[in-house]
Parts: C-alpha cells; structure tokens; sequence
C-alpha cells in the first residue's frame, strides 16, 4: 500500500494502523502515487484544533475519514506526539472500515495494552457505565472487548494504588525446553540440541544474579514478585532448579514477595523431586500448560505428552497446598477445531486450576507454522473459540483480571488471563501494565526500569544462551544501570 504523508511524519503510527485493517499490505514510499492502492495522512493544526484526515485510494473510488483534538490539550512534546498520534490513527482507521465494511473487535487500538487507555476514565472516577461508553466511543470497541478491558483494568489501578516507588518485580530466563512447540517464536533451546550448553549457561546465569542482586540492594529496591520463566524451568534438573533458588535467597531480601511464580509448563518435565525443590523455596504459584487438551492437536504443535499426562501433573501439583495452579490454552493451534478447543477447555474447568490463561496464536515470522506455511484455523474461527472461552469462563466462577494484545494475532483478538476470586497475579499485572519496573536476569530476559511520572528505561539481554554465556561481562558492567536510574529519580 502506497503511504504519503502531509505535515507530519508519524510513520510507526500509520504503518500500526495499516496493517490492523489490511494485514496482508507491505508500506509503500514512492515519490509520487502510482493511481494503485495508496493513502494520503495529513496533520492541520489550527487556533483551536488539530485535525488528522486521511483519504485511501483503491478500486473502490477514494474514502475519507477525519478526527480532531483540542490544541489546549497539546502541551509538552510527550503529550502532543501521543494524541497527534492517536487522531492520525483513528483517520485512517474511519476511512479503512468504509472500504473494508468490517470492524476489528478492538476497534482502532493497535496498542498491546489496552487497558493502559482504559485507566484515563478509572482516574477520572468515572461509573463503569460512562467508562465502557467513552471507551466505545473513542476507539470504535466492541461491547463485550470494553467491558473486558474495564474488568482487568480494575485490578491493574487497585494494585498501582498499593504499590510504592521502590517496588519491583523479579524475573529469571530459563531458556530450555523439551522440545520446541510448532508456535513458538521464544529463544527456547530444544534440550535434545543444547543439553551441552546448561552447565555453562547455569554458571554465567548466577554471575547474572548475584550482581543484579547487587544493584538492587545498593538502590533500596523491594521485590514483592518474583518469576521465573522460559522456556521451561522445570526441564532443569532439580538440583540445578535448587542452585537457582538458593542464590535468589541469598542474593535478594524475598520476605516482601507477594508471589513467587515458576513455569513448571510442559506436563513431561514434571515430578515431585522438583516439586518438592519448589516447596521447599517458597514458591506459590506454578504453571502448568497444556495449550490444548486434544492429543491430535498436541502432536501437531509438537509435544511429546498426552492430555493424560496433563492430567496427571495436575493432580501433582494440586497436592500440594501451598501452590496455586495457571493452565494455558491457545485458541486458533493447528489442526484444532471450535468443537476441540471447547473440549479443551472443559476439561481445564474439571481440573479447577487458580488461574486459566486463554491466549491467541500469534503469528511470529520465527515459527515453524509460519516457516512451514501450517495450516491453522481461520480468524473467525478462532474468535468463535475466544468468544466461548469468555462466557464458560465467567459462568464457571471466573473473572477476568489481565488482558494484553500481540502482533499478528490471528482475528486481531486479545490474551486474556482469568482467575478464580482472590487468585490474580501479581506480576502478570504489573508487567503488563507497566506498574512498576521488572528487572532480569538471563537469556532473552527484558529488563524494564519504570519511575512514577513516566520514566522508563529497557535493556534486553542477549537472545540465545551462547551470546549470552559469551557476553556475560558486558551484561554484569550494565547492571550499574540500575542504582542510576533510581539515583537521578
């Protein structure tokens, strides 16, 4: 698609809005148009607005769209870039549904965060009824995505409200797991290729703790989360999954975590001895992810387990009091089916889990369905599959409590996670919504600083477990980072 653009040159935002509404479209800059399907995006501004228009050209004829913004509201450059932003995309977004005759379920949010635009009226102190109609109105939203948007948001301000400026939340890369699932765009090893690579990897990951550990005491942080991802974890052995905690405990003062969260994942990876590691160390919260509950639908992702096995880590797991229990299940995986994921669910439901993450399958370009051209389910198939997903959920006693959007998911739908009253996520919530900073350590692993006000600062770890071991002493030199973003707070 041919992009000129007038007055301005906010292209990320063009493009974002692009390909929500024609995703099979590349961004186009010739010089002049060439009369193929293109658009124009201009920016006026005036004595009392600025006005975004944009007119598509295609072999339909030329549409139209406009949206406008009190100029009293563009103040410093952050707040001018961000609403200018905002009318530019709701433009093209008003002229691309007059073309296409078709509304994304989110409306003109291309955001990750959705929930982040619907706190505006929880600050406002607005009733759940003016938020959920400003909210539609705004982004074009559907109904039942505002409502959920709202739901989630309400735990997002309640826990932001509670939280003070030194808190943090902790995350640990494990990048290894069994095998790697047919969707997976993680830097995950398969331990069948890289078993090798653990000894080095563990060495260089405690370096990575011990002065992370470091740099937070020296700046009077406080963890009141900590996670410890993949990958999957658990296909560590258990002394090794023991060696990891006893440095976290050693390292970092633990006695403030609300949780501690471990990505058990894989049903195969799985037994009491690492269980009882996890006990032992004050973890409360495990994950076990089946993503789907159909074994057809299993093989065609790649795993090496059963729904059986599923079954029989829960009732692992559930032994123990002391851990509340997160299954995920993808909608739109492979060979499955309205119909398979339904099953899937039910019988997630019968396992009455804490916490049900129902995610959308991404399309990530690093995939093998999308390296492979695998067939998946098409989006309205898999948006029949969400929507089900909502409604059993919450007549099985569920709420909804963190939502968050990716690229290239199919239908342009949502993640959402679900808990059982009283059961939500900490961490899942504070990284999501950017609350408060997330600091890591590992392959992969996404450093996040976050300051009241707006601060914010990333840093990202190398991706794969050998740059990582290899660039080890330039990742301990960066974690000064830290004591400085606070200091110059």
């Amino acid at each position: 698609m041919e992009l000129f653009f007038k007055n301005h040159n906010y292209k990320y935002a063009v493009e974002q809005i692009m390909l929500l509404l024609f995703p099979g479209e590349k961004p186009l800059y010739p010089e002049k148009p060439s009369g193929n399907f293109g658009a124009e995006i201009a920016l006026s501004r005036g004595a009392k607005f600025a006005t975004a228009s944009c007119k598509i050209r295609s072999s339909e004829g030329v549409l139209a769209g406009s949206a406008k913004i009190s100029e009293a509201l563009l103040t410093d450059k952050l707040t001018t870039d961000s609403l200018l932003q905002r009318i530019i995309k709701l433009s093209f977004y008003r002229a691309g549904i007059r073309l296409t005759g078709q509304k994304p379920p989110w409306g003109a949010i291309t955001g990750v965060r959705p929930g982040k635009l619907m706190s505006r009226y929880l600050d406002a102190q607005m009733s759940d009824g003016a938020a959920i109609s400003a909210f539609m109105k705004e982004y074009d939203v559907s109904p039942a995505r505002a409502k959920l948007c709202l739901e989630t948001a309400k735990y997002s301000f309640d826990i932001s409200k509670n939280l003070q400026p030194k808190d943090i939340c902790l995350y640990v890369g494990i990048p290894f797991c069994p095998t790697r699932c047919a969707y997976c765009s993680f830097v995950s090893q398969s331990v069948e290729k890289s078993a090798d690579m653990i000894p080095a990897y563990m060495d260089a990951l405690i370096l990575d703790i011990r002065k992370t550990a470091e740099a937070v005491t020296a700046a009077g942080l406080r963890p009141i989360a900590l996670y410890v991802g993949g990958g999957t974890p658990t296909t560590l052995s258990s002394d090794r999954i023991y060696s990891i905690f006893a440095e976290l405990h050693k390292g970092f003062d633990l006695s403030n975590c609300r949780e501690i969260t471990v990505e058990a994942g894989r049903p195969d990876t799985i037994t009491q001895e690492k269980l009882d590691v996890l006990s032992k160390n004050g973890v409360t919260r495990i994950s076990v992810n089946p993503q789907t509950m159909c074994d057809s639908v299993l093989k065609s992702i790649g795993r090496r387990h059963t729904s059986a096995d599923v079954q029989q880590a829960m009732a692992l797991a559930q032994s123990y009091e002391e851990f509340s229990v997160n299954m995920d299940l993808i909608a739109g995986l492979p060979s499955d089916s309205h119909k398979g994921f339904e099953e899937s669910l039910k019988k997630v439901l019968e396992l009455r889990p804490e916490n049900i993450t129902v995610h959308t399958l991404s399309l990530k370009k690093g995939s093998r369905i999308m390296l492979e051209g695998i067939s998946i389910p098409d989006g309205g198939e898999t948006a029949e599959m969400v929507d089900y997903s909502r409604n059993a959920l919450f007549c099985a006693g569920y709420v909804p409590y963190y939502l968050y959007r990716q690229k290239y998911m199919t239908g342009a739908l949502e993640n959402v996670g679900w808990c059982l009253k009283g059961c939500e996520n900490v961490y899942n919530i504070c990284i999501m919504e950017e609350l408060c900073s997330i600091i890591s350590m590992g392959a992969g692993a996404s450093t996040k600083l976050v300051a009241q006000g707006g601060k914010m600062q990333r840093r990202f770890a190398p991706k794969y477990p050998k740059e990582y071991i290899e660039l080890m002493p330039r990742i301990l030199l960066e974690k000064s980072e830290i004591e400085e973003f606070y200091n110059g707070i």
